[in-house]
């Protein structure tokens, strides 16, 4: 029973980070009271509320993580 009880949730686990998505780009334009951010390469992501943007500005290279089939950016780091 133990085995059956890890290897579900081994399994959740690797289904929730299955559905998970990064791209990494160079700002084109934040707009917080949109809640929106673009990249240069066109691609335009819905910021999640609360998302942490200090030092996110137009032209910082950043990583964004979403869930894969949305634009819903649930996290955002700068890449140094």
């Amino acid at each position: 029973m133990k085995k059956i009880v890890a290897f579900a949730f081994a399994s959740a686990a690797l289904l929730s980070t299955a559905f998970a998505g990064e791209i990494e780009g160079v700002v084109k334009t934040l707009d917080p009271a949109a809640a929106t951010i673009e990249l240069e390469s066109g691609e335009v992501y819905t910021l999640a509320e609360g998302l942490e943007l200090e030092g996110i500005e137009a032209g910082k290279t950043v990583m964004i993580m979403f869930d894969d089939g949305t634009t819903q950016a649930n996290e955002i780091a700068i890449v140094e």
